[in-house]
């Protein structure tokens, strides 16, 4: 089984980047963040002619995510349970796969603007309601994935200025405690299961040259249940779209299982 992740930053605008990665890469599930449309915009019948059900959350202008999945999805969920939220930011969903029943918790974590602002206290709200959310389908879920993009720095090597950016948007320490109260569920940060190389980032930003001189940050993740663990095979951020004209400023994530 793959399953991937990947911020398009507009649905709209990257559409075509993704029918053709999945030309190149046909992974089993494909989660997508920042759609930027509405239900209503999203090109299901598409995906479908490219072998892809899809279970959407849309948001007009910002957010949004959805599951592509080569078989369809069920008991889908939108959001976290018992968090009053406007924003489309989560979906949930369970899905066949060939290593068995997979419950994909695709996430558009809060970007959280500044340390002191309403914005990271609705970051620091929202990251503990995922939490208590996650715990919940994990008990019901044993095998699960939550994966997307966290906007969070986890350690030092995941950014390309520590130093200077230490206590920043992305790398307070407010921000790293909540990604291993996560971890600390019982869920694995599945791009080190394995030996990667220096300056692996997934995210880079489009001003400055930041993708030409890496000046990157590894803000999309893709956590594993314990049962899930032993069975990854590789987890590689696919630096290929970034290349392209007009790319997401993300790069897709790719865990094989």
């Amino acid at each position: 089984m793959r399953i991937a992740t990947w911020n398009v930053n507009s649905l709209t605008a990257r559409l075509q980047h993704v029918l053709d990665w999945l030309i190149t890469n046909p992974v089993d599930v494909l989660c997508l963040q920042e759609l930027k449309l509405t239900d209503d915009k999203f090109p299901l019948d598409v995906l479908k002619s490219a072998g892809y059900e899809a279970a959407v959350f849309g948001q007009k202008t910002y957010n949004g995510v959805a599951i592509l999945s080569l078989k369809p999805t069920r008991d889908v969920v939108k959001n976290i349970a018992g968090f009053a939220d406007e924003q489309s930011r989560v979906i949930a969903a369970t899905v066949d796969t060939p290593v068995g029943e997979v419950r994909v918790v695709n996430g558009y974590f809060v970007n959280g603007q500044a340390p002191g602002t309403e914005k990271f206290e609705y970051k620091m709200n929202w990251l503990n309601a995922l939490r208590e959310w996650v715990r919940q389908e994990m008990a019901a879920h044993p095998n699960l994935v939550l994966l997307g993009d966290f906007n969070i720095v986890l350690e030092d090597r995941d950014s390309f200025d520590p130093v200077g950016l230490a206590e920043t948007i992305h790398h307070t320490t407010a921000e790293r405690d909540q990604f291993k109260a996560l971890l600390a569920l019982g869920l694995t940060d599945a791009f080190r299961l394995f030996d990667q190389p220096e300056k692996s980032y997934s995210w880079w930003d489009y001003r400055m040259l930041g993708y030409q001189k890496n000046r990157g940050l590894r803000i999309d993740h893709i956590l594993v249940s314990a049962p899930l663990a032993p069975l990854a095979k590789s987890c590689v951020i696919d630096r290929v779209p970034r290349k392209w004209k007009t790319p997401s400023d993300h790069a897709p994530v790719i865990l094989e299982l």
